[in-house]
């Protein structure tokens, strides 16, 4: 079993940047990718950035590539994203998630371990 952890929601300005952290108790030898996912109030569950533990290699969902940036610490187990010039149509509960999926993938259903979010608002 995987638990995540995740931190570093709040409340941000339109245009400005934050930093999310997910800290797994379990890493290597258990997920292949762990990713961020995002679901605001009223609206599907969306994949936004992911990481391959091996190798770092990352995928972004295009609503947020050049703008967010997904890293990984295997010494603290601990994934980040990094996200800059927040919109206003971007506050939601933020999750992380891993998988032992061998593919790459932004659809949830294919994501074994979940996290139990970080809120992001976004003000204007």
């Amino acid at each position: 079993q995987v638990h995540l952890v995740e931190s570093g929601g709040g409340t941000v300005q339109a245009g400005g940047s934050l930093r999310l952290s997910c800290t797994a108790s379990a890493y290597t030898y258990i997920a292949d990718w762990m990713a961020w996912f995002r679901q605001a109030p009223g609206k599907e569950r969306e994949g936004v950035a992911t990481i391959y533990i091996g190798t770092s290699s990352t995928y972004y969902a295009a609503s947020v590539k050049g703008r967010f940036t997904i890293a990984q610490d295997n010494a603290k187990r601990t994934v980040y994203l990094h996200m800059s010039s927040l919109k206003t149509e971007e506050p939601a509960m933020y999750y992380c998630a891993a998988t032992s999926y061998s593919g790459v993938s932004l659809n949830p259903a294919r994501y074994n371990y979940w996290g139990q979010g970080t809120q992001v608002a976004v003000s204007s």
